[in-house]
């Protein structure tokens, strides 16, 4: 976990970042295209053919503020495993229905956001963001809802639409006493900033 200026310098960057691209689109020097491996499974590839690692992701952002990281997670899921400090858009692709369980599974049912494209893009519409600009979607592990919801904002035209293959909390440990747990790759364990405070100005909020 890092300092919780680190926040509004990155508002700030963004904001900087993406004032200068409107006015001079070429103004900005290239960033090396980052390039994780297409990940095996259906359901964890996207239309754009556009993949990163949270590292990746991370030297992306670095290079060049003018990325956008949105996180598209359950908002209970953000506030129990943590927040990318990076975050600039919350809004889940994803929640958890409390009043269905599924039995054979042992969790909650997870229900699509109907709203989930109109929010992105009313936030994206609002921050200035152009159709050329790299947008990076991250869920928990990149396996089944960064992909699709980087494929919702592609078809609306923000083509470079990336999914970060890992996620946030990465893969599970295979072997050894804490087999199964989360601590494989992924943003939080590779040494990224993040936080278990919310930011109020990105964190999603649910509408009464």
């Amino acid at each position: 976990m890092t300092s919780p200026l680190l926040r509004p310098l990155r508002a700030l960057g963004l904001a900087c970042a993406l004032a200068v691209t409107a006015a001079a689109p070429l103004a900005l020097t290239a960033v090396p295209a980052a390039a994780a491996d297409v990940p095996e499974k259906k359901t964890a590839q996207v239309k754009s053919g556009l993949y990163v690692t949270a590292a990746e992701a991370y030297e992306m952002m670095q290079a060049d503020p003018s990325v956008v990281l949105i996180d598209v997670r359950d908002p209970v899921e953000v506030m129990f495993t943590g927040f990318a400090e990076e975050t600039d858009i919350h809004v889940p692709y994803k929640m958890a229905n409390r009043s269905k369980l599924n039995a054979e599974k042992g969790v909650w049912s997870m229900e699509t956001n109907p709203d989930f494209a109109d929010e992105v893009q009313a936030k994206l519409e609002a921050m200035n963001v152009p159709k050329d600009a790299k947008l990076v979607f991250m869920c928990r592990s990149g396996s089944t809802r960064s992909a699709p919801a980087a494929d919702m904002l592609h078809d609306r035209g923000w083509t470079n639409a990336y999914t970060m293959v890992d996620g946030f909390e990465g893969g599970k440990r295979k072997d050894g006493p804490s087999a199964g747990v989360r601590d494989v790759s992924g943003w939080r364990n590779s040494g990224l900033p993040w936080t278990y405070k919310l930011p109020e100005d990105v964190v999603y909020v649910a509408k009464d």
